[in-house]
């Protein structure tokens, strides 16, 4: 049941053979890593509806254990959406959510095994989850976040700028904005195009031997 989906593309029909993959170039590194900075000031260029749509298509590709697929996106562009945020949020979270073109919340849905038929069909999936709301909630909570994280490198794929947040009451959101979905928050993204003037450094990162072992 651990198995994850793999990201391997679809087999070659018979007789065909499949491209090889290769790594990205250096200049697609740099969009989805070494030049990407996570954003608090944003330039008033919005975001295309298409563009939150391609963004899905493209995370929603990501493995996810069995397939259950439990994140939810709350995506909010207009000013009025954003500005039901503000109770929920800590005061310096404030100005780079009114001023993002588009704040998604990332959630998940406690009930995502519904769907597991569709996903996951052949075994009882959904069986899995029903009877264990421990299990559930993990799975739930684990994999939304992996989608989450999905979220933020098609983001940049796609020449948007992120600004990951926590610092806000997940009740608060949950009862006033995600309760008639019935999906629980686990952290905030604002997306658009940044105001990158006066970028402070790159804070440092651990060296690989500090973060990393090898057996």
């Amino acid at each position: 049941m651990t198995t994850e989906e793999s990201a391997a593309p679809d087999t070659a029909p018979s007789g065909a053979t499949s491209p090889p993959l290769s790594a990205l170039d250096p200049a697609a590194l740099d969009l989805l890593f070494r030049a990407a900075r996570s954003h608090d000031r944003w330039t008033p260029r919005t975001v295309a509806h298409e563009t939150l749509r391609g963004l899905y298509d493209l995370l929603c590709l990501g493995p996810t254990s069995a397939n259950a697929s439990p994140a939810r996106f709350l995506f909010l562009v207009s000013q009025l959406a954003r500005q039901r945020l503000l109770p929920a949020l800590s005061p310096g979270n404030i100005d780079s959510v009114i001023t993002a073109p588009v704040v998604c919340v990332v959630a998940h849905d406690p009930r995502f095994f519904d769907h597991m038929p569709y996903l996951w069909p052949g075994p009882d999936a959904r069986g899995w989850f029903l009877n264990n709301p421990d299990f559930a909630a993990e799975t739930a909570f684990r994999n939304g976040t992996l989608q989450g994280a999905y979220l933020i490198l098609a983001a940049r794929a796609l020449g948007l700028d992120c600004g990951p947040m926590s610092g806000f009451d997940n009740a608060v959101i949950d009862r006033d904005l995600l309760a008639p979905h019935g999906w629980k928050s686990n952290f905030l993204v604002a997306l658009g195009y940044a105001d990158k003037n006066d970028l402070p450094p790159r804070r440092p990162r651990l060296e690989f031997d500090l973060a990393c072992a090898v057996l």
